[in-house]
């Protein structure tokens, strides 16, 4: 039996088994992936699957197959959390029963094993444990000749070099380095759902991956577009806008939104309990990134959960109706649910002994907190972002905001997605204005997911609304960082014609005074068409094609807008292009991709050859920004 066949044993479903080979089987046999590794070089790639998609099992699934292709020493870093650490090693431990499994301790189970077994050994990117895991590998001499895997989860998480534009290197982003170069040959898989980061790393950086593998998820997975579809699904609940501010003023009493939560929260724990769904259902909230309000928020749950459970002990009748108000919301999209009266008795029961347990999760909250059972309200920030899981997270409460969001780091809050959640019972209760938020990073990442299905990594850009930014700023070099921004104009003031014939045969029909309606694949034609004798400072098509490519995919923009004129005398080395009229013109294009063709008469005396060419003038829908990197 191969080591992948060995692990699909650990796996129940059909589907997911067919999706690992499926991934596992790309990876070792194209070309341009490792189906041509020489085990004598240095290789990265990129895994890239959804927020809690199961990209656990995708990485085992890998680490089985290139055991199976020979390789024997396997490093799984995580991010800098011990649960987070803990939780892949005790996975590891169940789904490898034919491997060594290491915990960052262990290094006398990894000397011991001697390479009898394949060795898995899973390590927080904590500079201290990596620097002794990078001399154990050194004296053991294990290595020598023999290749290194390395899987980095949450890779744009810690791993990148947060000092790229102080011209020097971070710790951790050293040390994951000098790891990779304990071996003359290295494999660095990184993983994550938000590759923003990575995707904007140099092209001779070594944590720039040289391929990209995008698995998609199983058929019961909820993600964005369940959560947050157009127009808006049932399972948001709008809060009020103060709420961001209130719920975590200590003084301030009414907590009205907070209090609606909790009550529908018991309602579906009640359900659980009732129909023997499951002994287990959590709620999340995410109020802020400050300990402190943390604090204030866990100590506003137990008051509410005391009063609550008073209210019914004294037969207010208010108590009765709010949950009975929530019993209703929740019958419309579960009509089976469980008669009220029941629900409401079994709520009872359960303050009575305790059995809702709220929490605070956080750097200072112990690393052996489960949340695999029992009826938990967690309340948490920063570490609450990747990699943790919550079994049967039905509720979540979100509230956290920033001047400039940053796109990865709110797209990895999104805890709610996942498989083990009753669709018909779950509920997110947040305000409009970061309901919208999340819309907007919805559509930026299915864009972002197309894009790299359909072009690959090389052609891959990032868009995004100009009030949000793709990821933290001191990963990225800031000189080699180009940006096109929606609702300005572009032109190429040393044009190239690629063919002067072709692009009079396609442009004078259009010849006029007006913007014209044409499809996006026509303006792609154009671009196609057209180059610069300085494409660093002056003008790139290709970079060009792909903005074009990514807003319309973003927008779900079927048609442009052009307008071709003729007859132009333009002065070569141009500080402008456009008249004022058609200035005017292009500006009143808000929404649109918009493209102005002038034919120039090209004379000698204006610095031309002589020879008409084609001048363009390229402007995308105001608001957004288009992220490239050199």
């Amino acid at each position: 039996m191969t080591f992948l066949e060995n692990y699909f044993a650990s796996i129940k479903s059909k589907e997911i088994q067919d999706s690992v080979f499926s991934v596992a089987k790309k990876i070792f046999t194209d070309k341009d992936k490792l189906g041509n590794f020489d085990y004598k070089s240095q290789t990265s790639g990129l895994l890239l699957g959804e927020v809690q998609s199961g990209k656990t099992g995708q990485m085992f699934g890998i680490i089985a197959a290139a055991a199976d292709k020979e390789f024997k020493v396997f490093l799984i870093l995580t991010t800098d959390n011990s649960r987070l650490q803990q939780q892949t090693f005790k996975r590891a431990l169940d789904s490898f029963s034919n491997f060594c499994v290491c915990d960052e301790k262990d290094t006398l189970r990894f000397k011991m094993n001697k390479m009898r077994l394949p060795v898995i050994v899973v390590l927080k990117k904590n500079s201290s444990v990596l620097k002794k895991w990078r001399n154990e590998l050194l004296n053991s001499r294990f290595l020598d000749g023999s290749p290194l895997f390395i899987v980095d989860d949450e890779a744009d998480a810690a791993s990148l070099n947060t000092k790229v534009n102080k011209n020097d290197i971070s710790a951790i982003n050293r040390n994951i380095n000098d790891i990779r170069k304990t071996s003359s040959s290295c494999v660095y898989l990184q993983v994550t759902a938000t590759p923003q980061a990575v995707l904007l790393q140099t092209t001779v950086s070594e944590f720039k991956p040289s391929f990209v593998v995008y698995f998609s998820p199983g058929g019961m997975y909820l993600g964005g577009d369940f959560f947050f579809s157009k127009p808006e699904p049932y399972c948001i609940i709008e809060t009020d806008e103060k709420e961001i501010k209130t719920i975590i003023d200590p003084n301030e009493i009414d907590n009205t939104w907070l209090s609606r939560a909790i009550l529908n929260f018991l309602v579906v724990c009640s359900q659980f309990k009732l129909s023997n769904y499951s002994n287990v259902c959590n709620f999340l909230i995410h109020p802020s990134t400050k300990i402190k309000d943390h604090a204030v928020v866990t100590e506003k749950i137990g008051e509410t959960l005391n009063e609550i459970l008073q209210s019914i002990t004294d037969n207010d009748d208010l108590i009765k109706e709010s949950l009975k108000t929530e019993w209703v919301n929740l019958q419309t999209t579960k009509p089976e649910i469980k008669p009220f009266d029941d629900i409401y008795d079994c709520i009872k029961d359960m303050l009575f002994h305790s059995e809702i347990k709220p929490y605070t999760i956080n750097s200072k909250s112990p690393a052996d907190i489960s949340f695999d059972n029992g009826f938990n309200i967690v309340v948490g920030g920063n570490i609450l972002g990747r990699g943790v899981t919550f079994p049967n997270l039905q509720t979540i409460y979100y509230l956290r905001t920033a001047k400039t969001p940053q796109a990865d780091t709110y797209w990895q809050h999104c805890r709610m997605f996942g498989y083990d959640r009753d669709r018909s019972l779950i509920r997110l209760f947040m305000p409009f204005s970061i309901f919208k938020l999340f819309q907007e990073l919805n559509e930026s990442q299915k864009a972002l997911i197309k894009q790299i299905s359909v072009h690959g990594i090389d052609s891959t850009h990032l868009l995004y609304s100009k009030n949000i930014r793709p990821t933290r700023k001191n990963v990225v070099l800031s000189k080699k960082l180009s940006i096109i921004a929606g609702g300005v104009n572009y032109f190429s003031a040393f044009p190239i014609n690629k063919s002067l014939d072709d692009l009079n045969k396609i442009l004078l029909p259009y010849d006029g005074k007006d913007m014209k309606e044409c499809g996006i694949d026509f303006i792609i034609q154009i671009l196609s068409y057209l180059d610069s004798e300085d494409r660093n400072n002056d003008w790139d098509s290709r970079e060009f094609i792909n903005a074009v490519k990514m807003a319309a995919d973003k927008q779900h923009l079927k048609k442009a807008k052009l307008l071709v004129s003729v007859g132009h005398k333009i002065k070569k080395n141009t500080g402008t292009m456009l008249s004022q009229d058609d200035r005017n013109k292009i500006d009143k294009c808000v929404s649109d991709i918009s493209l102005i063709m002038y034919q120039l008469t090209g004379d000698k005396e204006l610095g031309w050859s002589g020879k008409p060419l084609w001048m363009p003038n390229i402007k995308l829908p105001d608001g957004f920004i288009f992220y490239k990197m050199e």
